[in-house]
């Protein structure tokens, strides 16, 4: 085997202000330490890969990085028991792509801890374009199982930034299991997909983003799964149904809550946070194996761009302007 490989590497100005991508060839003795080294096949752009390649949000403290906060691939060596040369890995999580070095290289090194096996009926292109966030889908997913809330009940659950990866995949999720979603979007030209994807209506994100000067407002949703925050998910707050539960993820619209304490006391909304970074190996295995059998694989290919490593700089910039829809595959090998 080769110990040299190509990756996307990020370099920053003295200030930090300003980062610079640059393709290079690398060794293995480069990578950082871990009990698992692994030849990476795919990895994913998210909304976080797309910040980090522009240098924004501070994400990253140290260069030169690789990033690319998940992928999947073969291991190659390994000194941790649990796996051997030849598994089929995904890892998902665990701030690889922010504090330590990510998917956007042919190989990785990483901690044993951090990786899940790849679920049998699934291949490593298939589990990226699922990705993060798929992954953080069904944990919003099952979050609402948790609270109760299921098909049987009557009420929709909305789903916000719906075109994005982790609405995509809660809409064929929700739908596929029997419930009404509806979609919400910026985008009027979204609505067709979304609604293919099982979405049986579309709202305007203009209109969830409105904010009222009213704690509640009439019952609407039942659950809602929301990656915006900020003014949009105050208001779906003021919207939900008696006991009716949000599943939390992202904060694209903002980490500020203009809400008050009242849907939680008057109607005991419940307000689930999902963190896809931290979660326990054994939920991390249960997600997975849910994501096999309850994420149709049609809905999933219609919804998945690929995308050769050496042609992603672009993406970058518009994942960031809302211009990528559904989820976008890297192709690592292709560099």
């Amino acid at each position: 085997m080769s110990s040299d490989f190509r990756a996307l590497m990020l370099n920053a100005s003295d200030d930090g202000k300003k980062v610079t991508p640059e393709f290079r060839t690398l060794s293995v003795n480069d990578l950082p330490e871990g009990e698992v080294l692994i030849r990476v096949s795919h990895s994913t752009l998210n909304y976080k890969d797309g910040m980090i390649l522009n240098g924004l949000g501070r994400l990253v403290r140290q260069y030169p990085h690789v990033p690319g906060v998940d992928f999947a691939g073969e291991v190659v060596e390994s000194s941790d028991d649990r796996y051997s040369a030849g598994d089929q890995v995904i890892l998902t999580g665990w701030r690889v792509g922010e504090s330590h070095w990510g998917g956007y290289a042919q190989m990785a090194r990483v901690k044993a801890d951090w990786l899940v096996p790849l679920p049998e009926g699934l291949t490593t292109a298939q589990a990226m374009a699922i990705g993060t966030a798929g992954f953080t889908s069904m944990l919003a997913v099952m979050a609402l199982e948790e609270q109760g809330i299921s098909p049987q009940l009557d009420g929709e659950i909305l789903v916000t930034g719906a075109a994005g990866g982790v609405g995509s995949v809660a809409i064929s999720i929700l739908a596929h299991l029997g419930y009404r979603v509806v979609a919400s979007t910026g985008r009027p030209e979204n609505s067709d997909y979304l609604k293919h994807l099982g979405a049986s209506g579309v709202v305007d994100r203009a209109e969830l983003a409105e904010p009222s000067s009213r704690p509640l407002l009439s019952e609407r949703w039942q659950g809602a799964i929301d990656s915006v925050g900020s003014t949009t998910l105050a208001h779906i707050l003021a919207e939900m149904k008696y006991h009716g539960a949000v599943a939390a993820c992202g904060l694209a619209g903002g980490a500020d809550l203009p809400a008050t304490v009242i849907p939680f006391l008057l109607r005991g909304v419940r307000l689930i946070g999902i963190d896809s970074v931290l979660c326990p190996y054994e939920k991390r295995v249960r997600a997975w194996q849910r994501l096999v059998t309850d994420l149709p694989k049609e809905r999933l290919t219609e919804a998945t761009q690929i995308v050769a490593l050496a042609d992603i700089l672009p993406y970058g910039e518009k994942i960031l302007k809302g211009e990528v829809r559904g989820r976008l595959v890297i192709d690592v090998k292709a560099c």
